[in-house]
């Protein structure tokens, strides 16, 4: 897959990175190859591999769930600066 220079500003200009006219010329050759190796993923059959979590299976311990740092509402809005009914108060943002 070819990426041109507007795509490159595109990309930039959604990840909010500056990307000059020169720049952007050298990344178009470097993602043009990475999507390229990429689209070779796709050749490769992996219907008879089961989808894996990990390198090495391993199960996952289970625990008991239980609630055990609750009932300190006091505790956790003690440093704020402004506190109301164990809650945070903070200012309007939204009008």
């Amino acid at each position: 897959m070819q990426v041109d220079e507007a795509t490159v500003h595109r990309i930039a200009r959604l990840a909010r990175i500056k990307v000059s006219d020169a720049e952007a010329k050298g990344l178009e050759t470097e993602l043009s190859g990475i999507l390229d190796w990429v689209k070779q993923l796709d050749e490769v059959d992996t219907s008879a591999v089961e989808p894996m979590t990990r390198v090495v299976a391993q199960p996952l311990e289970m625990r008991e769930d239980v609630v055990t740092d609750g009932e300190i509402a006091d505790a956790v809005t003690a440093n704020a600066p402004l506190a109301e009914d164990h809650y945070f108060v903070v200012p309007k943002v939204v009008e």
